[in-house]
């Protein structure tokens, strides 16, 4: 299955704007995120792209395509990092609570410019277990 690359892009932008929204003003606003990760991997129905698929312009067949494994694996990763964060800033360890929220803020303003870190991640998991299981079958 493949989602349309702006609602992807509308995806990593909401991510990047509500931390960094969030890291300058209020850190419960970290929670918005979160709970859409959590919502989207617990049904594979990202909210936010079902809601920007109403403005779409053109037919959906239209539009360059982007993986749904993937997009799902990096929101794993987001989810995982968010979650991670507000449990530093609920532990008073702050420093550790930015260095996850400014991860995932960079990873997703990456991918905006046009590298996933996700997709590497994901691709050297899936050398290495091709690797491995072709030695073992040796």
């Amino acid at each position: 299955m493949t989602i349309p690359k702006p609602l992807v892009q509308l995806n990593q932008s909401f991510i990047v704007i509500t931390v960094v929204i969030a890291l300058l003003f209020a850190k419960p606003i970290l929670f918005i995120p979160f709970i859409i990760g959590v919502y989207t991997l617990s049904t594979k129905k990202n909210p936010i792209i079902l809601l920007g698929k109403r403005f779409l312009k053109k037919p959906i067949n239209s539009y360059q395509k982007e993986d749904k494994d993937q997009q799902l694996f990096n929101q794993w990763i987001a989810t995982i990092c968010l979650g991670l964060s507000l449990l530093f800033f609920a532990l008073n360890l702050n420093v550790l609570g930015y260095i996850f929220s400014v991860m995932v803020v960079l990873a997703a303003g990456i991918a905006l410019m046009g590298y996933c870190i996700g997709c590497t991640i994901r691709y050297r998991y899936m050398m290495w277990k091709y690797n491995r299981t072709k030695k073992q079958s040796a």
